[in-house]
């Protein structure tokens, strides 16, 4: 335990539990806000879609840009002040355009931090236990997740359908996050260019990078295109007309559960193997997402969304630890940032096309597709797993 908990795991991982709790007391009640300022369906996916575009086109970028300066702690500081900014923009502003920038500029810190927040996981961390540093880090920063929504349902419960004020709160623990990044240190880099790269030179790497990693990320974004926002899950339990105190009590127990797993998980991912573990958790999001359609009663929810966070657990910071193992250890940011990038574009579609499926053929429909989608992603992922996980020969 104590040579995976280095001082730079720790603080990365509290930087992203406040981070967290700021994000997340918004989250579980963004799409009934949205929906509160005249936002459709439709309308609320094209958002979510664009914001991830934009996180991703700067995940690409910036991992590269961290990779060529040999700096990890500037992306990480600046990433999540912009986020910490954005917070009250979305208060100020209702006006959909207003909206859209700012929830745009909130990935946009996304996207300067991801590559070289990871990178610097991937740096502290060996093989062997990969799968627990990236765990450790996904724990804190869902145990943030949990807390933030707690938080809005306390103040919700004083003062209902108040979600303006919750925007404006939020900005304190964004402040916490940022407060940390200033006891963070780059370690030394033989790097000496501190130019910009060319903002799409990180496309560059797929035609360098191995073929290990191709198969690997074209199942990963093939699992991306059928992953919309998680905004859908609380609208389903919303349109079954539940309460929004019932809507982010569930999604406060699935962070719960998704914290308490997610360090167990990187210690199983690191015994049987990283890849069971994530072809694992792909199959549960499958089943999940083929039964949610079907909810109607609380229980229902309740257990979806404890296997919801089964899934999560074993595929989020696994699917990272995989890419920073295959990846050359000076192009791990840009091996990331690449990913991420395109992750990012795809969930632009899927959560564009989530929306008009379910606003033109109905929530079911929705899921479904999704749900067997991704069930094809882990056929695809266990015929060619022996290719992407097994070293190749030298």
């Amino acid at each position: 335990m104590r040579s995976i908990l280095t001082r730079t795991v720790l603080l990365v991982s509290f930087v992203s539990f406040f981070t967290d709790i700021a994000s997340e007391m918004l989250y579980p009640v963004m799409p009934v806000y949205l929906q509160s300022i005249g936002f459709s369906v439709l309308l609320i996916g094209i958002l979510e879609g664009v914001a991830e575009a934009t996180a991703g086109l700067s995940k690409g970028y910036f991992g590269n840009f961290s990779d060529k300066s040999g700096s990890r702690v500037p992306f990480v500081r600046w990433g999540y002040t912009l986020s910490a900014l954005s917070k009250p923009l979305m208060a100020v502003f209702t006006f959909p355009v207003w909206v859209f920038f700012a929830r745009t500029l909130d990935r946009l810190g996304k996207g300067v931090r991801t590559g070289a927040r990871d990178a610097m996981l991937s740096d502290e961390s060996t093989k062997e236990n990969k799968g627990k540093v990236f765990g450790f880090h996904r724990a804190l920063d869902t145990a943030g997740a949990a807390v933030g929504p707690f938080a809005a349902l306390l103040f919700l419960f004083y003062y209902p359908a108040q979600y303006k004020w919750l925007f404006v709160i939020a900005v304190v623990p964004g402040i916490a996050a940022i407060a940390l990044t200033f006891l963070l240190k780059d370690k030394h880099s033989n790097s000496v260019s501190k130019r910009s790269p060319g903002f799409f030179a990180f496309l560059s790497y797929w035609g360098k990078s191995s073929k290990r990693y191709k198969l690997l990320v074209a199942g990963l974004l093939a699992f991306t295109l059928f992953n919309s926002s998680d905004a859908f899950l609380l609208l389903s339990v919303k349109s079954k007309g539940f309460s929004d105190t019932y809507m982010i009590g569930v999604y406060i127990f699935y962070n719960l559960v998704y914290a308490l797993l997610s360090f167990p998980a990187g210690i199983l991912a690191d015994r049987i193997g990283l890849e069971r573990t994530l072809i694992a958790g792909l199959a549960v999001f499958s089943l999940v997402y083929s039964l949610m359609g079907f909810a109607a009663v609380s229980w229902q929810f309740i257990v979806l969304f404890g296997m919801y966070a089964i899934y999560a657990s074993a595929s989020e910071g696994i699917s990272k630890a995989l890419i920073s193992n295959i990846a050359e250890k000076d192009k791990t940011a840009t091996a990331i940032g690449f990913y991420t990038s395109f992750a990012s574009i795809c969930t632009m579609l899927a959560s564009s096309l989530a929306g008009l499926i379910w606003y033109s053929f109905g929530m079911k429909a929705m899921f479904i597709i999704s749900g067997v989608g991704v069930m094809a992603v882990v056929i695809y992922l266990s015929l060619v797993q022996r290719y992407i996980f097994n070293p190749e020969p030298k």
